[in-house]
């Protein structure tokens, strides 16, 4: 089985999966408690499937970009878990995993979320066979709009005043999903990490770092001249 670790943003979530195949889940509002609550909600994760830590066969996290403390905590655990039980780790980017539920809709899928300082994180995804089409970068909404180019689909964190504002700078006919269907889940992390798996790609703890497209707001004091 694999374990699969989310927890770029305040909805975290961890599930098992058996060849990609997800066999139980759990997506919760985390917030902030990613410390506290992370680990033993994948002890009842294991529980619930009626599994051991024996059992799993590789672990994949969720890379970012996302929040600091969430993605530090999750792949720190991931590595941990994966260094200590002998297992492959491969990570996956937050905003591919946005985007890979609506792989089969046939406009550019804007995969983006809320970053600060009225930023925007963002990919795009289109093409046949899917592929990355603009690599994940930080811009203003009236940016995001601007290079929209056709019908276009917005996924991840999108709300409506979000959407009203990038429609409102766009000439492109732009969508999003309903609610329900924005939900973060581990489901995209286990597909795509086990598809990355059988591809035999790097699988090394020891390379895998968060995705930050700003560094942190806190860091080593200047020192005085």
């Amino acid at each position: 089985m694999e374990l699969s670790i989310d927890t770029a943003s305040e909805t975290a979530s961890v599930a098992l999966s058996a060849e990609g195949a997800v066999v139980a889940e759990i997506t919760w509002r985390c917030r902030r408690n990613h410390t506290v609550e992370l680990l033993p909600t994948i002890d009842r994760l294991l529980a619930q499937a009626n599994a051991e830590m024996k059992d799993l066969t590789a672990v994949f996290a969720c890379t970012g970009p996302g929040m600091y403390t969430g993605l530090r905590v999750g792949i720190s655990a991931a590595k941990g878990l994966a260094r200590g039980l002998g297992l492959p780790l491969l990570g996956v980017g937050r905003l591919e995993l946005d985007a890979h539920p609506h792989r089969a809709c046939a406009a550019t899928v804007f995969a983006i979320h809320r970053a600060g300082r009225g930023e925007l994180a963002w990919a795009a995804y289109g093409g046949s066979p899917r592929r990355e089409l603009v690599p994940a970068r930080l811009s203003k909404p009236e940016e995001l709009a601007a290079a929209m180019d056709g019908p276009s689909l917005l996924v991840g964190e999108v709300d409506g005043p979000l959407l009203e504002a990038v429609r409102a700078s766009s000439r492109s006919q732009v969508s999003a999903p309903p609610p329900v269907g924005s939900i973060r889940r581990a489901a995209a992390l286990a597909e795509l990490g086990f598809e990355r798996l059988q591809a035999g790609q790097p699988s090394d703890p020891a390379v895998l770092f968060p995705v930050y497209l700003r560094p942190p707001a806190i860091g080593p004091q200047e020192q005085r001249r």
